[in-house]
C-alpha cells in the first residue's frame, strides 16, 4: 500500500507535467504568431517595393521611352566628296502604315507618281521624304539606264557613289524566285521586281542612301538585292519612254548613260495616306 508521501509525490509530479505542457503550448502559440506577423511584414515590403519600382508612388506616371523605328548610319563626307550633308531623318515616331505619294517631275514628259509603301519600307519612305524636304533631288540627273531594265536616279554627283551623309539597311528585299528552266518566272509566279517597281540601290549593296531604281520592265534575278520602297501609280509610260532612250559609255566602259539628259526638275513627297493601290498604272 502506497504511503501518504508517495501519493503526494505523484500528485506534485502530475501538477508539474501539466504546467510544463501548458508552458510549451503557450510558447508554440507565440512562435506561430511571430512567424505569421513576420511573413505579413515581408509580404507587405515586397508589395510596396514592387509598386515603387513600377512608379506607383511617383507624383507623375513615367512615360515609356519610344523605340527607334529606323537607324541611320553616319557616312564620312570628308572621305567621299560626292556625299552631301543635309542632316538625318528622325529615328522615332515615323509612319509605319499606309502610303506616301511621291511625285517626280522630269524634262521627259508628264510627272511620274509613286506610292511609297510605309508598311513594307518605313525607313525608305522616311529617307525619301526627308531628302525631298531638303530639295536634295531637285535639278539632278538620272544618270543610268541599267541593263536590268530600270532607270537609276538620286545621285546628285552622277557618279554612282553619291548620296547623303547617312545610310540605312535593306528592309524589303524580295525572296529569291523558285528555280525555273528559263530566265522568266515559273508559271503563275510574279517576278521579284515587276514593271513599275521602285527600289533603293546602295553602294555597296545593303547600304542605302538616296539612289533609287524605277523598273520599266519585269526583272527576276536569281538573287534579289534591291529593297522595294513602292510602285509607280502614274506616268509609267514616261518611265518606259525614258527606258527606250539610247545610251552611251559612262566613262567607265559601261554603256548605261542616257544619251539625252534625264533631269529631275523636282521630287516631292506628300503626307501619309491610305493603303497603296493594287497595281501600277500606265496613266
Amino acid at each position: 500500500m502506497a504511503s501518504s508521501r508517495d501519493r503526494q509525490r505523484k500528485l506534485a509530479r502530475a501538477k508539474l507535467d501539466r504546467q510544463l505542457a501548458r508552458r510549451a503550448a503557450a510558447a508554440k502559440r507565440r512562435r506561430q504568431i511571430q512567424a505569421g506577423v513576420g511573413a505579413a511584414v515581408v509580404l507587405a515590403l515586397i508589395v510596396a517595393g514592387s509598386a515603387w519600382a513600377l512608379g506607383a508612388f511617383d507624383s507623375e506616371p513615367k512615360k515609356q521611352a519610344a523605340e527607334d523605328t529606323c537607324l541611320w548610319t553616319p557616312q564620312d563626307g570628308a572621305a567621299n566628296s560626292n556625299l552631301k550633308d543635309v542632316g538625318t531623318p528622325a529615328t522615332k515616331d515615323l509612319p509605319t502604315s499606309g502610303i506616301r505619294p511621291m511625285t517626280i517631275t522630269t524634262n521627259q514628259g508628264a510627272p511620274i507618281t509613286v506610292d511609297l509603301d510605309l508598311a513594307a519600307a518605313p525607313c525608305g519612305g522616311a529617307s525619301l521624304a526627308h531628302l525631298a524636304s531638303r530639295s536634295f533631288y531637285d535639278d539632278t540627273k538620272c544618270h543610268e539606264i541599267i541593263t536590268e531594265g530600270a532607270l537609276r536616279c538620286g545621285d546628285p554627283s552622277g557618279t554612282g557613289i553619291g548620296g547623303p551623309t547617312y545610310s540605312f539597311y535593306d528592309e524589303n528585299v524580295p525572296t529569291a524566285p523558285e528555280p525555273s528552266p528559263s530566265a522568266s518566272p515559273a508559271p503563275g509566279q510574279p517576278p521579284a521586281y515587276p514593271k513599275g517597281t521602285v527600289a533603293m540601290i546602295g553602294n555597296p549593296p545593303g547600304s542605302n542612301g538616296s539612289q533609287f531604281l524605277i523598273f520599266f520592265k519585269d526583272f527576276n534575278p536569281a538573287k534579289p538585292a534591291y529593297s522595294v520602297v513602292g510602285k509607280v501609280s502614274g506616268g509609267l509610260d514616261v518611265v518606259e519612254k525614258i527606258g527606250a532612250l539610247p545610251t552611251v559609255d559612262n566613262g567607265d566602259g559601261a554603256k548605261v548613260k542616257p544619251k539625252t539628259d534625264v533631269v529631275i526638275q523636282s521630287l516631292t513627297v506628300g503626307d501619309p495616306t491610305a493603303a497603296p493601290a493594287s497595281s501600277p498604272s500606265a496613266g
